[in-house]
């Protein structure tokens, strides 16, 4: 024969409420003592009744637990507080990377003629001097190719407009 189930909630009765208390009490109390028996776990189990009184299992010493517990939530509380090591170097690494774009961006507007304001005249000489530089190398590749057409057309007996 089945048992029937009981709904959870508080018991009105005073007398019911303390002999349910102590019965399931006891029960969660053995229950306790097998986990730790059956597997080899360090239990610790406190309980205040309705009237404040203290009943307690451990397994081993309720202190060294307790610390144990102590130990483990600050240390949780931490990690949760701090970005992983990866999170932090990949963070450093974006921020860099972002100067690093910004750089390129300023530098290039500075190449087209744009927000030259904040050069000062050595910054601007060393401009020129690339601008120059570039110009030169833009020059040589242009006159190589021509020469290189004119080369092809005159070989294979082709004129070019």
């Amino acid at each position: 024969m089945a048992r029937e189930k009981i709904k959870i909630k508080k018991i009105d009765n005073v007398t019911a409420r303390q002999v349910t208390f102590s019965k399931r009490r006891r029960g969660l109390l053995k229950k306790a003592e097998e986990l730790s028996v059956l597997c080899d776990a360090e239990v610790a189990l406190i309980i205040f009744s309705a009237t404040g009184k203290l009943f307690e299992f451990s397994s081993s010493s309720m202190k060294d637990i307790l610390e144990r517990y102590n130990l483990q939530y600050s240390n949780s509380l931490e990690k949760m507080g701090q970005p992983s090591l990866d999170l932090q170097l990949e963070h450093g690494n974006n921020i860099r990377l972002s100067k690093e774009v910004a750089d390129k961006s300023q530098q290039l507007r500075q190449a087209r003629g744009e927000d030259l304001q904040a050069l000062n005249l050595e910054e601007l000489q060393k401009l020129e001097k690339k601008l120059e530089a570039g110009l030169r190398r833009v020059l040589e590749t242009k006159v190589c190719a021509r020469l290189l057409i004119s080369f092809l057309y005159s070989q294979y007996g082709l004129q070019h407009s």
